[in-house]
């Protein structure tokens, strides 16, 4: 069979695989190079060069740093500075949906949406606004930040990596924000004034991650907070904690009101998402006793795990205290959640069946728990140093100014930045190693092979020619129009990744096929790519769809109306900066 036909049809069967996901986008993408390889349609270091591309590198390190600001808290940092400026709640809306975006441009946005969820909600509640209210539009948010650098996105960069084959320079650091900024400036204002009368009102039920937990946490000496009544310090509206008690030498103050003015050495009972205890114990100037005591005894690395109580443990009807938990077992607890709230201290709660413990301890330790706990989840990684937050900015910041100012190429200045952050311990190994997103690691490697034998075999000159003849009759703005169109749809049920590279030949064939410059229709299909706002398969997306209490048709009925204004904006900008 003809070369050229068996490419077209292995094209054909990837791109149902890729629509349907009866196997995975990365298996999908393996098996499409298998075959090339057994085809002899590809030869072998041809076929294999996408893996030690400069994209995939570049890739892989942003993954990596941007778990090291993960890690550092920087985010949460942002987020928190937002909220404490925050005057009403529309003006608290606003103001974090555009800081989602402007961070999502420069790290993924799925991890800027996973951070900001637990804050946003907790905003939300104190603000007495639904959740699902401001989930839709922290996912959009992402999204639309993301258009804006080279780096805001995988696909972004993905095709910026694809562009050399096909003899076109590579998407400039800051190319896309031609187009990028005005699109997320319009889509923002769309969220901020349309958005609101088509989104539902429901009351969202809180996920296992933001179950309030209870922790006693002691006002270290010149702790920031001594001194401060409790509506100075801003606990409950900056940090989502909430005050229950205070122990003061002997006495137990319950339910202290908002002029109550903390002194240095109170043990303070908050109620809070784990989270929020972890990143107080960062900024606030607290300590938790129990893991204090804990410390003195190694400096081996610790876990940090939720673990509940099991029928017939020996805990239960005993305080912490009274069942010698850390002579025990070598463990400390920092927190405990209850289903009934109570004004208790942790120090002087009797453990319930059921309750949930946050324990902290090294990783051999936790064999110990035998019948008595089990352990629902490893939180290790919600753990965050913030006074480590300026030291990881600025190298994140470096690898960025460097990267898009042209000094060192963008691959260079990740790689570089990667390996300060694992040698200043910003970042572990085995973190930066789970932080990378394989599957899409492989999906491009396998995909930037795909697209040099589509250009090797002659298949992308006879398909492009093709749909040449079709919409040669539209004229460079319906063509343009025509390209945008069909990637949006096909980045609705595929990855954004796999849409792109598949039109990305196409678009560009065409465009030389009839005469034009290729640029603008590349421009569109990038920015077409990460329009994934109809549906709920966006990985974004998907973080929020529970958790808000979505339907399907949510997104189409919100969605739908973002698509058309990020489509209008786009065909009018990209022909004035991209002439055809």
């Amino acid at each position: 069979m003809d070369p050229v036909t068996v490419l077209l049809v292995l094209f054909g069967l990837a791109l149902l695989l890729f629509a349907t996901e009866w196997l995975p986008v990365d298996v999908t993408a393996l098996l499409l190079l298998a075959a090339l390889l057994a085809l002899g349609l590809l030869p072998t270091r041809e076929a294999f060069a996408g893996f030690g591309s400069d994209t995939v590198l570049t890739l892989a390190g942003l993954f990596i740093l941007t778990q090291m600001l993960l890690r550092a808290g920087v985010i949460e940092w942002i987020g928190t500075a937002l909220a404490r400026r925050a005057r009403n709640a529309a003006g608290m809306v606003r103001g974090m949906l555009g800081t989602v975006a402007g961070v999502s441009a420069f790290t993924s946005n799925t991890a800027t949406t996973a951070v900001f969820l637990p804050l946003v909600t907790g905003l939300a509640r104190r603000a007495g606004i639904a959740p699902s209210r401001v989930l839709l539009p922290l996912a959009y948010a992402s999204i639309l930040g993301g258009t804006v650098t080279v780096i805001g996105t995988s696909t972004n960069l993905v095709v910026s990596g694809a562009l050399p084959g096909a003899g076109l320079a590579p998407l400039g650091f800051f190319e896309l924000a031609w187009v990028g900024i005005p699109v997320a400036v319009v889509g923002l204002l769309y969220l901020f004034f349309v958005a609101p009368r088509l989104l539902p009102e429901r009351e969202a039920e809180l996920e296992a991650s933001l179950r309030a937990y209870l922790a006693d946490l002691t006002v270290a000496p010149g702790s920031p907070l001594a001194g401060q009544t409790l509506r100075e310090s801003g606990l409950g509206r900056d940090h989502g904690l909430t005050v229950v008690a205070v122990r003061r030498g002997e006495e137990t103050i319950y339910a202290p009101g908002p002029s109550f003015r903390i002194q240095e050495l109170d043990t303070l009972a908050v109620e809070g998402p784990p989270e929020r205890i972890l990143a107080g114990k960062s900024t606030l100037g607290v300590f938790s006793k129990s893991e204090q005591k804990l410390q003195v005894e190694g400096t081996a690395p610790v876990r940090l795990v939720e673990a509940v109580v099991l029928p017939g443990s020996l805990l239960i009807g005993r305080t912490l205290r009274e069942a010698r938990f850390r002579e025990r077992y070598g463990l400390s607890v920092l927190a405990l959640h209850r289903r009934a709230r109570t004004v208790e201290r942790l120090g002087g709660l009797r453990v319930q069946v059921g309750d949930v413990l946050l324990i902290q301890g090294t990783p051999d330790r936790f064999g110990g728990l035998g019948d008595h706990l089990t352990v629902l989840g490893d939180l290790t990684g919600a753990q965050r140093d913030l006074r480590r937050a300026p030291l990881a900015l600025g190298l994140f910041g470096g690898a960025v100014v460097l990267g898009g100012l042209g000094v060192l190429p963008l691959s260079v200045a990740v790689v570089i930045a990667v390996a300060l952050a694992l040698a200043l311990r910003l970042v572990t190994p085995e973190e930066a190693y789970r932080s990378v997103e394989w599957p899409v690691i492989v999906l491009v490697a396998c995909m930037l092979a795909f697209g040099t034998a589509f250009e090797d075999t002659g298949a992308a000159r006879v398909l492009t020619g093709a749909i040449s003849g079709v919409l040669e009759p539209l004229g460079p703005y319906g063509l343009l129009a025509a390209l945008f169109a069909v990637t949006v749809a096909l980045t609705q049920p595929m990855s954004n990744q796999a849409a792109a590279l598949v039109m990305l030949p196409l678009a560009i064939g065409t465009a030389k096929a009839l005469g034009y410059d290729p640029r603008p229709f590349v421009i569109g299909i990038t920015i077409a790519a990460s329009n994934s706002f109809i549906t709920p398969l966006e990985p974004s997306c998907m973080l929020v769809y529970g958790p808000g209490r979505y339907r399907f048709l949510d997104f189409v009925r919100v969605g739908s109306g973002l698509t058309v204004v990020t489509f209008a904006v786009s065909l009018l900008v990209i022909p004035r900066v991209w002439p055809f």
